[in-house]
């Protein structure tokens, strides 16, 4: 696989539970490399046609492009959000040997 399909997925989760539960049911299915849970962090959005504001973590995934839909889908199934955000953004550089292990192991 060329590691221009590197790809770094993002989620916000309600709780820290549940980022780490999402990250070890895609961690299990070899569907990422890595996941990195950050936050708290205040979140102020648009919902339902009102501003909410709430506190979330991010989970910042390392994958391969090819995966995206299976990991859109499995946060699907397991997020308690209505409409997870599930945002994916391509690895334009980075350390050979970190890219190479990301597809290793995915």
């Amino acid at each position: 696989m060329l590691k221009s399909e590197v790809t770094m997925v993002k989620v916000m989760c309600g709780s820290k539970k549940e980022a780490v539960d999402i990250a070890r049911a895609l961690l299990e299915e070899k569907l990422v490399a890595c996941a990195n849970i950050l936050g708290p962090a205040d979140s102020v959005f648009w919902w339902k046609g009102r501003v909410e504001t709430d506190t979330e973590f991010m989970l910042l995934l390392k994958t391969q492009k090819k995966h995206i839909e299976v990991i859109a889908s499995k946060v699907l199934q397991l997020h308690s959000y209505e409409l997870p955000e599930v945002s994916a953004l391509p690895v334009t550089g980075g350390l050979e040997d970190f890219l190479d292990w990301v597809v290793a192991e995915t």
